[in-house]
């Protein structure tokens, strides 16, 4: 039985969404201080709307993937879906990630999360911090 999915890999081969935007509204940095995995994503947003994302991840092949299909799964998406965006559905779009990879998809999330809060802070929009909370499960973080 093969480790990764098909999809897995052909986001880690062919990531989706690659780059910086220099004009980004609001931007998310996150990273895994055990596995070194470190993600910055980026959105740019147009009537409550995610318009166009992109990623940069420097990590193993199921952060980049996680990552690519983070930013495949809130592209044209309103910024209330994005937040709903969890670590789970990263991982069923990818056809699954094996039980020591769930971190990155965690990670993924949290990227989103932290792009949106940007964008909430710098445009001064009120939301609720529980909304932002970090996982802090001991498996998703080993």
């Amino acid at each position: 039985m093969a480790l990764y999915s098909d999809k897995v890999m052909d986001h880690f081969q062919n990531p989706r969404n690659v780059g910086k935007l220099d004009d980004a509204d609001g931007i998310g940095e996150v990273g895994n201080a055990k596995c070194g995995d470190i993600m910055r994503m980026y959105i740019k947003v147009k009537d409550g709307v995610i318009t166009d994302c992109k990623f940069n991840t420097f990590g193993c092949g199921s952060a980049i993937a996680t990552s690519s299909m983070a930013t495949e799964l809130i592209k044209g998406k309103p910024l209330s879906e994005a937040l709903e965006l969890s670590n789970q559905a990263v991982v069923e779009a990818l056809d699954g990630l094996p039980p020591q990879k769930i971190h990155c998809s965690v990670l993924a999330e949290e990227a989103v999360r932290a792009a949106v809060k940007d964008y909430y802070d710098k445009n001064g929009i009120a939301y609720d911090p529980e909304q932002f909370k970090i996982h802090d499960c001991e498996h998703c973080h080993d």
